[in-house]
């Protein structure tokens, strides 16, 4: 059982802001497989079904960002999912341009406190996460440019960048991590 988790906040007013991009993800993946993700389990919205052969539990918490882990660790904890193999979370990430995407096994949470969270409830920050470009905040509003929404340029970027994340969440269920770190990583000065 593997759990691939969508960071982003509820509510219809984050619907297509940068913060979302985990949930975008999520919508994405859930629509190519076929997995509704409407049911109610650990403070998130859940989605059971099968990609290519693995069973699999798309997650999109319903806390709001900063409290992601309170959806994750309890989900983790019911199923039995071993972080460091059977986890995933997509986030959005300001230290990379936009549509650009990092996969990484482990890490720390680069100021994300979403990440931050978990980390925190999980207690350990040994899990694969796959952080996708919404480009540098230029303004020092970083609150209002993460829930902020992309010009028409970023958001093809963006919607371009959902293939790399599909690719790169089913090469992490088929065991080939490091596959996907060589083929989608770009080369751009992380945290």
């Amino acid at each position: 059982m593997f759990l691939i988790v969508g960071l982003g906040n509820p509510e219809r007013k984050y619907e297509g802001t940068r913060h979302n991009v985990g949930f975008e993800a999520i919508d994405v993946i859930s629509k190519k497989y076929g997995i509704e993700v409407n049911q109610k389990e650990q403070k998130g919205l859940v989605g059971k079904g099968m990609i290519n052969g693995y069973k699999v539990i798309l997650v999109k918490p319903q806390t709001y960002m900063n409290l992601s882990g309170e959806c994750v660790a309890p989900l983790a904890d019911y199923y039995d999912v071993d972080p460091e193999t059977e986890l995933v979370v997509i986030s959005d990430d300001v230290s990379l341009s936009t549509g650009n995407i990092r996969v990484r096994k482990k890490g720390s949470a680069g100021g994300h406190n979403g990440l931050k969270n978990i980390i925190a409830l999980l207690g350990s920050n040994v899990f694969p996460r796959i952080r996708v470009g919404v480009g540098e905040c230029t303004d020092g509003d970083m609150v209002s440019h993460v829930l902020g929404r992309y010009d028409a340029e970023d958001r093809e970027r963006v919607d371009a960048s959902m293939e790399k994340v599909l690719g790169a969440v089913e090469l992490f269920l088929a065991g080939e991590l490091d596959a996907a770190m060589n083929k989608y990583n770009v080369k751009e000065k992380l945290d």
